[in-house]
């Protein structure tokens, strides 16, 4: 049985997507963030950074939602979430995971949680400032790839773990003045990853509330 800790809209709904897609049997593990949970022994000994998610599976325990996502896909061969391994079109998959989790991510997470970055209550404005500068550049460059190909999914015609990364950081933008999804490609796009099944199951079982984006 595959464990995977998580919290409400954090990263770890992205995972839990692909847990989804790939129909396989799973248990939900609540960590409470917002009491601590994270920093608990028992936690650490999982995630030494206190950080989710968190997958366990037998003996095996890994986070980082990249190489949760990877290693899901690597043992569920059947579940087309990615391109073949040693194609281009796997390259190109590659380089888009990277950029989420790498690139996008952090910029978000410095423009929701600029306590994270300085101490000083006096800079978290300008942080966000940075942040929203920063982000309106990297959803300019998501709305040229959307532009680029007639494809329904970031990868063109097939739809990847890529596109569960993207509907759930675009969500974490929800709330800037100028949202991600009011780009004019990512906003169809994002909408189309919100009709899957899979994906509103996901965004059900953590309970939470429409509208989504």
């Amino acid at each position: 049985m595959i464990k995977l800790y998580y919290y409400p809209s954090f990263i770890s709904l992205v995972p839990h997507i692909v847990l989804e897609e790939i129909g396989a049997e799973y248990q939900l593990v609540f960590v409470n963030l917002s009491g601590g949970a994270h920093k608990r022994p028992d936690h650490l000994r999982l995630n030494p950074n206190g950080l989710i998610p968190v997958l366990v599976q037998d003996d095996l325990v890994l986070y980082e939602s990249g190489a949760i996502c990877l290693h899901l896909i690597d043992t569920h061969p059947g579940c087309d979430l990615a391109p073949v391994v040693g194609s281009h079109e796997r390259a190109i998959f590659y380089k888009w995971l990277m950029w989420f989790t790498s690139t996008l991510q952090p910029a978000l997470s410095m423009y929701l949680h600029p306590n994270k970055w300085a101490n000083e209550l006096a800079t978290h404005a300008e942080l966000r400032r940075c942040a929203e500068e920063k982000l309106g550049g990297l959803f300019d460059i998501l709305d040229s790839a959307l532009e680029a190909h007639d494809g329904p999914w970031l990868m063109g015609d097939t739809y990847s773990a890529a596109d569960a990364y993207a509907v759930t950081l675009c969500r974490w933008s929800r709330g800037m003045p100028r949202p991600g999804a009011s780009w004019p490609h990512i906003g169809p796009y994002i909408n189309r990853i919100l009709e899957r099944p899979a994906v509103r199951r996901a965004l059900q079982q953590e309970h939470l509330p429409e509208p989504w984006i």
